[in-house]
């Protein structure tokens, strides 16, 4: 059996080595865009339980509690992921606030609060 020189063995883990990270990289972002998308139909789900209970409430005589908007939004933060439209549906590091989250969960309960 030929002897294969080191430089040879080296050049073809090297080789390996890119095609492994190349598989990686692309589940990588396969796996993130899972996410995402199960981030959005998570909030879609989440809203349209909310319609359905609002038009239940109004067809049934008995009422139906629904959360109101600003505590759907709190419960999807505070689960980890942004409400923003910069980042919105993405994950967010739960040890660290977005600013541009956290600014929306203040002006909608601003606005919430000026209607009463």
């Amino acid at each position: 059996m030929p002897r294969v020189d080191p430089y040879s063995k080296l050049q073809q883990l090297h080789n390996s080595m890119e095609k492994m990270t190349k598989t990686i990289e692309s589940l990588d972002n396969d796996i993130l865009e899972i996410l995402k998308e199960n981030t959005e139909l998570k909030v879609e789900n989440q809203l349209l339980r909310e319609k359905l209970d609002k038009i239940t409430a109004r067809k049934g005589p008995e009422v139906v509690k629904t959360q109101s908007g600003l505590e759907s939004l709190k419960q999807i933060y505070n689960s980890g992921y942004h409400i923003c439209n910069m980042y919105y549906g993405s994950h967010r590091d739960l040890n660290s606030d977005c600013m541009f989250c956290i600014d929306i969960l203040d002006n909608f309960g601003n606005k919430k609060n000026k209607r009463n």
